[in-house]
Order: C-alpha cells, then sequence, then structure tokens
C-alpha cells in the first residue's frame, strides 16, 4: 500500500516504479493507468500475435507466435513445423518462456530469449528472427499484400462467465528469407511463399488452471469454427464464423478487400465442410459467399497439409504447452510429435486444424467474372455436438 512519500505504483520491496515505462512517453493512453497495467484486472488479458508461412506444395508448414500476459508476468513464444520426415508426418515443436517486463518495456521490443519480431512498417512489413535454439533458426520478412481486416469483436460467455472478448486484425501477405532446421537451410521466396497473420487481445483462457468455481449450467456441448483468410492476386477474402452446437451463428464477419483499398462485405456465407470418412479431418469445403450487388462468389477449397494447433501449438487445451503458464526464467525445449502415434493421434478430433489452403473462386472477381486461384490459411473445428454437421456428440465422426 502507498505510505508518505511514496506514490501509488511504487513497489514496496524495492522503491522503485513497476508501473510507469517507456510507452508512456507517446500520447498512445487509453486509460488513466500506465500502459503497461491492463485495462482489465482479469487474470486472462493476453495480447498474441499468430502467423504462418508455406509453400504452394504443402511440403512444410510453419506456424509460429509470441504473446504477452501482463497480469501474469509472463510472455512466451512458438515455433511449430509441419513436414514429412522419412515418411512420417511430424510435427516439431519449439516452446520458449520468460518473464515480461512489469514496466512493458519489452512491448516495443518484442521478444522471449533467441526469439524476437521487429516491426519495420507497422501493419505492412514485420521481420521473425531465431537465433539458432535447439537446431532450429529463423530469418523471414512479412510483407502484407493488402491492407489489415479488422474483424468484429469477438465474445463468447458461458453462462455469466466472460470466457473470451477480444479484438483482432487479420492480413495475408508473402515470406522472404531462411528456415534452418538441424544444418539443412530452407530458402523462402515471395515468388511461392505466402501466409496468413492475426493478432488478437483482450480475455481468453490462458496460464494454469484455476477452480471454476459452480459447475457450468448450461454444460459445454462444443464450438464449430471456422477461419479462413485467403490471398488472391488482385484481392483477399478473410471469413470467420463461429456456431454453437445446435447451428446457431455466433460470429459472421466476412469481407473482401481489393488492391486498391475497397472493402467489401460478403454476407452470410453457406458453408459445407468435407470430411475424410471415419474422422472430424476435413478435406476441403464449399463457401458460398454473397457480393453486396447480389451476386455469388464461390470458394472451392481444399487441404494441402493439416496441422493440429493443439499438439504441441499450445492451443486449445494443449497438454504439453500452454501459453502464459510461468515455466522459469529463460525456459526453451523443444518437442517432436508423430501424428500417427496412437496416443498423439486420438488428441487431434479434440481441437482446432490449421491447413495449408488452396482456393479457386468462381464469380465476380477484381476485373470482372472469372475463376482465380488463392492461398492462405483454412482453419477449421467441429468440436463436441454440431447438428447441422451431423454430429451427435464429442466422438462421432463423418461417415
Amino acid at each position: 500500500m502507498s505510505g508518505p512519500g511514496r506514490p501509488a505504483g511504487v513497489d514496496a520491496l524495492h522503491g522503485e516504479y513497476v508501473g510507469l515505462g517507456p510507452l508512456d512517453e507517446f500520447p498512445i493512453h487509453q486509460l488513466p493507468r500506465p500502459v503497461a497495467w491492463a485495462g482489465s484486472s482479469d487474470r486472462n488479458f493476453y495480447d498474441r500475435c499468430y502467423l504462418n508461412a508455406h509453400d504452394r506444395t504443402g511440403d512444410l508448414f510453419l506456424i509460429t507466435g509470441l504473446g504477452f500476459y501482463p497480469n501474469l508476468g509472463t510472455k512466451d513464444a512458438f515455433v511449430l513445423l509441419s513436414r514429412d520426415v522419412e515418411g512420417r508426418r511430424e510435427q516439431t515443436a519449439l516452446h520458449l518462456g520468460d518473464a515480461a517486463d512489469p514496466r512493458g518495456a519489452d512491448r516495443m521490443a518484442q521478444q522471449v530469449g533467441a526469439y524476437r519480431i521487429e516491426v519495420v512498417e507497422p501493419l505492412r512489413t514485420l521481420r521473425l528472427v531465431l537465433e539458432e535454439t535447439e537446431g532450429i533458426a529463423l530469418d523471414l520478412t512479412w510483407r502484407g499484400s493488402f491492407d489489415v481486416v479488422q474483424e468484429l469483436p469477438h465474445v463468447m460467455r458461458q453462462g455469466a462467465n466472460t470466457i473470451l472478448d477480444a479484438q483482432r486484425f487479420a492480413q495475408v501477405g508473402t515470406w522472404e528469407g531462411t528456415i534452418s532446421v538441424d544444418g539443412t537451410d530452407r530458402a523462402v521466396t515471395p515468388d511461392t511463399w505466402v501466409g496468413t497473420r492475426d493478432r488478437s487481445w483482450g480475455i481468453r483462457p490462458v496460464g494454469e488452471t484455476v477452480a471454476p468455481g459452480k459447475p457450468a449450467d448450461p454444460v459445454f456441448e462444443g464450438m464449430w469454427w471456422l477461419y479462413v483468410p485467403m490471398r488472391f492476386e488482385d484481392f483477399c477474402v478473410v471469413l470467420i464464423i463461429q456456431e454453437t452446437p445446435d447451428g446457431y451463428r455466433t460470429l459472421n464477419d466476412c469481407t473482401r478487400t481489393f488492391a486498391d483499398g475497397r472493402v467489401e462485405q460478403l454476407g452470410w456465407p453457406r458453408v459445407r465442410i468435407r470430411y475424410a470418412p471415419g474422422t472430424r479431418v476435413p478435406t476441403g469445403a464449399t463457401i458460398v459467399c454473397t457480393t453486396p450487388a447480389g451476386e455469388e462468389l464461390v470458394l472451392e477449397v481444399t487441404s494441402k497439409r493439416a496441422v493440429p494447433i493443439h499438439v504441441g501449438g499450445g492451443y486449445g487445451g494443449d497438454p504439453d504447452w500452454t501459453h502464459g503458464v510461468w515455466r522459469g526464467a529463460g525456459f526453451v525445449e523443444r518437442r517432436t510429435y508423430d501424428l500417427a502415434e496412437p496416443a498423439v493421434a486420438g488428441r487431434i478430433p479434440f481441437g482446432v486444424i490449421d491447413h495449408v489452403g488452396h482456393a479457386v473462386a468462381h464469380g465476380p472477381g477484381a476485373d470482372g467474372v472469372g475463376d482465380v486461384e488463392g492461398w492462405g490459411l483454412f482453419e477449421h473445428g467441429a468440436l463436441g455436438r454440431h447438428d447441422p454437421s451431423g454430429f451427435a456428440d464429442w466422438f462421432d465422426t463423418a461417415p
């Protein structure tokens, strides 16, 4: 507590300011408090970025990200590489964790150990660097192909409890640089290497599990999720949909952004997911969007490589790596997963899967009517019951 001569915000043990930091020199405040202090006292407050990179074969899929969790005092980063090794479908995960600066001094220099993200030009160009760590190194430059897309706010509640309350922006673009794994370098060139990224902040479950209090009422029966940011030559489409088990759509956001900056809404997309028989792993989807003129824009999407991001990526109840968990200063570990191994394969139906996505768009394009080819992220999860898909419970699968 504050005493005579001790302003609020002074660390009583060390007599140092723990609130004010370098960011407070800039006119960016939204609340009457230092920028380092989150606007919410909710322990689940977070600020995180996600990025992926792939060529157009699906031979290798890189997924990575970095997050700050100011109310938990932590920050972390991860790298997830999916590739075939000696006939096996493997996911290699690199996890890094550390303490976050309580004054927010590390927000301008986003770094966790040997991993860092440099903002070269805000909302357009980034540099992603991982100095060699456990046999993995990255030096990649991202260039956004179109303006970022501000998505609709994303809110989820369980009874009166807010599970998720977040704002995001997304972007499609190209990559250039080098990916190194165990001494082998792979050149990344912007003529073939593309990807998507998003940044989100707000409240979502992070850190160590805490006692939930009264059991949820009603019981959580699952959710259906589809996220498709897709890059075409003259435009990009960013689609995000979430539904409850009975098919009620709680989030519907689909826009098309053109190279000249024009943005159009694409209505209420109609979606048909195609699953591999006996699984919930999609092989593709048909997405029918509607332009403001009432014309149909149809996206035929196929999967080139599937990556369950709850296996080493830290999402959706990953038992090995949860974002925001304190694992000690300078934490580093590398893990490898064989997706055919029964204990790993058994986890796949219970989380979201990211795919290298290939799309063909039929209908009105940037220069008239025609078919155009695109690449990007095809992210889907059908968790638990979903009546429109015919999934009766958590264990039901496609015929």
